[in-house]
């Protein structure tokens, strides 16, 4: 089963001991984290370590970046250092970023941005003055203002567990709001049918030709299958033979040897599933007019196939 996979960011050596712990609780959370020391990351010699760092965020989910009052290793590319370099990346390539800055290095940096004019201003938290104006930089992105500040490992952790869980949360309802839009599409689709059919009763003085083939237009067979398959697109079938080249372009083989009476089962042995289609949805092969009020859930079904005994192997 796929992990997220979290990329952890910062200066190495000063912050040695929070990485280890981010380390431990990304683990704890049963998914996967990604740190250069621990040899997450595939470089080569003809590469400079840090462009693999970059590449390496490309293929990860979220990036948690930490950063403390030391600059690091600057980047062979720009003025910026190698952790700055690694969240703007992030950034770019659209990453869900988490930005946590030491609560003293957070405080004076509101100072700093008062009197950097001021000729012998010299900051205490920090040993180079680019990790203020990286801070400023964020800020001013279009990405909101992913800057927490925190005091120990602890603060990290609290922040992120309770953001992940946010996240799962929003993930569940988004999934209640789709099938919500499905059952709503249906009911609008079962709506514009009556509507037609007021329409042609009114208009063509109930001819039931005309009633029939608006009706069949929107059979609810038509939906069934399409679920049972996995088809996304629209599907339109008027008799068995139609329903079976459809099929079969998807896998599912009309099996008329092993079909129990009155069903059609169409079966796929690679995918292990079957379609099982009850003949009443038919007459003399031909799809029968039907109302979604005429539907039940049982004339289309799928089925679970099991692998032959050996019993039932020929040889």
């Amino acid at each position: 089963m796929a992990k997220p996979r979290i990329f952890i960011s910062s200066t190495f050596f000063d912050l040695r001991s929070m990485r280890a712990s981010l380390e431990r609780f990304v683990k704890e959370m049963g998914y996967d984290p990604i740190l250069f020391e621990r040899g997450h990351i595939p470089w080569g010699k003809e590469d400079p370590l840090e462009s693999s760092c970059y590449r390496e965020i490309h293929t990860c989910d979220v990036l948690v970046a930490v950063i403390g009052g030391k600059f690091g290793t600057q980047s062979r590319n720009n003025e910026s250092s190698i952790t700055q370099n690694e969240i703007n990346e992030a950034f770019e390539k659209g990453k869900q970023v988490y930005l946590f800055v030491d609560k003293s290095v957070h405080a004076e940096y509101h100072t700093y941005q008062k009197n950097k004019h001021l000729e012998g201003f010299t900051p205490i938290s920090v040993d180079n003055n680019k990790i203020f104006d990286f801070i400023h930089d964020v800020y001013n992105m279009d990405v909101g203002n992913p800057v927490e500040p925190f005091e120990t490992v602890e603060d990290i952790i609290r922040y992120l567990r309770e953001q992940w869980a946010g996240l799962f949360q929003r993930l569940l309802v988004t999934n209640s709001r789709k099938l919500e839009g499905e059952l709503i599409s249906d009911i609008k689709t079962s709506s514009e049918t009556l509507r037609s059919l007021v329409n042609v009763l009114v208009k063509e003085k109930k001819n039931p030709a005309q009633v029939n083939d608006i009706l069949m237009l929107h059979h609810p067979a038509f939906e069934a299958i399409k679920k049972a398959a996995g088809i996304t697109y629209r599907v339109v079938f008027y008799n068995l033979e139609e329903l079976s080249n459809l099929l079969a372009a998807r896998g599912f083989v009309l099996d008329e040897d092993f079909s129990p009476d009155g069903f059609h089962d169409f079966d796929n042995h690679k995918a292990k599933k079957g379609i099982r289609v009850d003949q009443e949805i038919f007459e003399n092969g031909a799809l029968k007019v039907m109302t979604p009020a005429d539907w039940r859930s049982e004339y289309v079904k799928i089925i679970t196939l099991n692998p032959p005994s050996d019993d039932d192997i020929p040889f």
